[in-house]
C-alpha cells in the first residue's frame, strides 16, 4: 500500500483519499485529535471510517460505542457525498477529540448547504402502504437517536456540523 506524502512533499491540489494531519499534543498521556481530510466519494468515506475507528481518539471504545461512531459517521458522510456534493466533487474533513468522557467529532465541507439552513428533524419515515419498512429515510433519525448533542453552522459557504457521541448514548 502507497503511503501518501507529507504535506510538505505533496504536489498542489493533490490529495490522498484519507490524509492524517498530525496534531502537536503538550500534555502527558493526551491523545492526538483525529484529523483527515479526504475526497467526497464512497470509496473515500470507507477509508476514512476504517481510519476513525483505528485511530487512538477511539481507542478504549467498546465495541458498542465504535459501532454508533461507525453508523452516525457513516450516515453524516454519506449525506455529504450524495447531498452535499452531489454531481460534482469536493473535499470532507474529519476531526475527531475526546471530549468530556465522549468524542467530538467537526466535520465541514464546501458542499451545498442543508435546506433552510438547518438539520432534518429526523423523524423515522412512515411504513409504507403495504405494512413494509422502507428501504431508506432512517439516516437522521438513526444521527440525532446516537448522538449526544449535535450543532450545525453554515458560513463562508462551508458547512460546519459538529457531533457529539457519548458511550452511554449507545445504550439507549
Amino acid at each position: 500500500m502507497r503511503m501518501p506524502l507529507p504535506p510538505s512533499r505533496r504536489p498542489p491540489g493533490r490529495m490522498s483519499a484519507a490524509m492524517p494531519v498530525e496534531a502537536t499534543c503538550v500534555r502527558e498521556g493526551c491523545v492526538r485529535p483525529l484529523r483527515l481530510a479526504f475526497a467526497a466519494d464512497s470509496h473515500a468515506v470507507r477509508q476514512a471510517l476504517a481510519a476513525t475507528l483505528a485511530h487512538p481518539v477511539l481507542a478504549q471504545a467498546d465495541l458498542t460505542f465504535a459501532g454508533q461512531v461507525e453508523i452516525v459517521l457513516a450516515e453524516v458522510l454519506n449525506n455529504i457525498v450524495e447531498h452535499g456534493y452531489a454531481n460534482g466533487s469536493g473535499t470532507i474533513r474529519l476531526v475527531g477529540r475526546r471530549h468530556r468522557g465522549g468524542v467530538l467529532f467537526r466535520i465541514t465541507d464546501l458542499g451545498r448547504p442543508f435546506p433552510g439552513g438547518t438539520l432534518p428533524e429526523g423523524q423515522p419515515p412512515d411504513p409504507g402502504s403495504d405494512g413494509n419498512p422502507p428501504e431508506g429515510g432512517f439516516g437522521w433519525f438513526l444521527i440525532r437517536r446516537l448522538s449526544c448533542a449535535l450543532r450545525y453552522r453554515r458560513g463562508q459557504g462551508r458547512n460546519r456540523l459538529l457531533v457529539l457521541l457519548c458511550p452511554e448514548q449507545s445504550e439507549n
